[in-house]
């Protein structure tokens, strides 16, 4: 199977066939998370076509030493921004846009418990719910996601940190069941708190 960036490239040669290979691998994911912020489905399929107009636009533009991934989904969270900045409207999560990434924990999630997240969603910030929604959902990398949300590799990570924290005190007493695991991020400022701990305790007499 062929690369995103091979797919990108024979696309850019004029491969019409390598635009379809790459509409069909990543549609179904945008599509996915457009759905969570968006309440029509009209309105999410709208941005996914959008996206990959966009992507035909810039093709040329695209630098083949990169990964075409983050690449797409940066042109996604642009579109969604703008899109709520025309209509004025902050994005609220939708049930049916929640998509558990691990198979084996997909079907057992109950109704109350996605209902629950997709509450505690909307009450971290912005940018922390950006993150954890291409972290957990769409299953980027934090490489990938600094690269979208064009943040630093350690802010990405302590967003992640602290949003998951917080959904996990929201979360806290409700009994999700075996079927919701969230994920755990070590925060990054940790150790560098820990050396001036260090360095204040050595200075005091």
């Amino acid at each position: 199977m062929r690369s995103d960036e091979e797919l990108m490239a024979a696309y850019v040669g004029g491969s019409a066939v390598a635009f379809r290979e790459l509409f069909e691998r990543h549609a179904p994911s945008l599509l996915r998370s457009m759905k969570r912020d968006l309440r029509a489905q009209e309105e999410a399929g709208d941005l996914v076509q959008q996206c990959f107009l966009q992507l035909h636009r810039a093709r040329l533009d695209f630098d083949p030493t990169q990964r075409l991934r983050p690449w797409l989904f940066t042109i996604a969270l642009n579109l969604k921004r703008e899109h709520f900045r025309r209509v004025k409207r902050r994005p609220e999560t939708s049930l049916e846009g929640i998509h558990e990434p691990h198979e084996a924990e997909r079907g057992a999630l109950r109704f109350e418990a996605a209902q629950a997240l997709a509450r505690a969603l909307d009450q971290v910030s912005k940018q922390q719910r950006e993150v954890i929604e291409l972290h957990w959902f769409d299953e980027l990398s934090f490489h990938e996601i600094a690269e979208v949300v064009g943040a630093t590799l350690s802010a990405v990570k302590v967003r992640a940190h602290r949003g998951y924290a917080k959904i996990r005190e929201i979360l806290a007493d409700l009994e999700l069941g075996p079927g919701l695991s969230i994920p755990v991020v070590p925060d990054p400022e940790a150790p560098r708190n820990s050396e001036l701990l260090a360095d204040v305790e050595g200075k005091t007499p």
